[in-house]
């Protein structure tokens, strides 16, 4: 009995041994597998990245603005720059002309040209406005009444400042550029010519010699060289209402053509 039982103990035993044995080969052999796939994932993996990488290279080729950002992101980085770098220039020249901070001249700029693309209106235009107009002070009154950055009378264009909070925003840059350029925008649809429309502005129709539309039009032929320097000298704006026929407005309020 005794060796029946050290019998079947060591049966038992050697049993055990044996699917011991057969469940570690068993796990070699999934560990080898599993390996085997890991292997083939990343080789497949890294054959498809090679074959976009080249495919992006010819879709957008390689320069230093795009280096870890994305060709996504280098297919805007020029428009950008040159965007940013026409407003620098713009702003260094109204700085240094004008004496404001280079920083208030950068976002005046760029209002500006906001403006000028909402209304399909030359942005150095209404710049060369601001200029003579206030000589870009944001806070400049005159005896007339008429405020801010593009001397715009609240009695007479309430009706587009309520848009940006009423008479009160007249102070405020951005909405006084806006209706500024707004007004020149209709004035100018109104009359079809430049040189009337920018009389008007000023409320100097009586002027046959135009000295305000002169001022104007000097002053964006500078801002111009700015963008877009030449060695020709600014030409005077003569003429500027030879386009059209004389139209005469005898003590019309701007109110009355808005």
């Amino acid at each position: 009995m005794r060796i029946g039982k050290l019998s079947a103990g060591r049966q038992d035993g050697a049993t055990l041994s044996g699917w011991g044995q057969g469940s570690r080969k068993l796990g070699s052999m999934l560990v080898l597998l599993a390996s085997v796939v890991a292997l083939t994932l990343i080789l497949t993996d890294q054959g498809s990245r090679g074959r976009l990488g080249h495919s992006q290279a010819h879709a957008f080729p390689s320069s230093p603005i795009d280096a870890g950002s994305g060709g996504e992101s280098a297919a805007y980085a020029a428009p950008v720059q040159a965007e940013e770098g026409r407003y620098r220039a713009l702003s260094e020249f109204v700085a240094r002309r004008y004496r404001v901070s280079q920083d208030a001249a950068f976002d005046l700029v760029t209002v500006a040209h906001r403006a000028g693309d909402q209304l399909q209106l030359d942005p150095l235009l209404i710049i060369a406005v601001i200029a003579v107009e206030s000589r870009f002070n944001p806070i400049a009154e005159s005896r007339a009444g008429a405020k801010g950055l593009m001397q715009i009378i609240p009695k007479y264009h309430g009706d587009k400042l309520e848009e940006f909070g009423g008479e009160q925003a007249v102070f405020e840059p951005s909405a006084n550029i806006h209706v500024g350029a707004r007004i020149l925008k209709e004035y100018l649809r109104r009359t079809g010519n430049l040189g009337i429309a920018l009389q008007m502005y000023a409320g100097a129709l009586d002027d046959d010699e135009d000295q305000y539309t002169r001022k104007v039009l000097n002053e964006r032929y500078r801002l111009q060289q700015v963008v877009s320097p030449s060695p020709q000298r600014p030409a005077p704006p003569a003429a500027v209402r030879a386009a059209a026929t004389r139209v005469s407005y005898p003590h019309v309020l701007p109110s009355a053509l808005d």
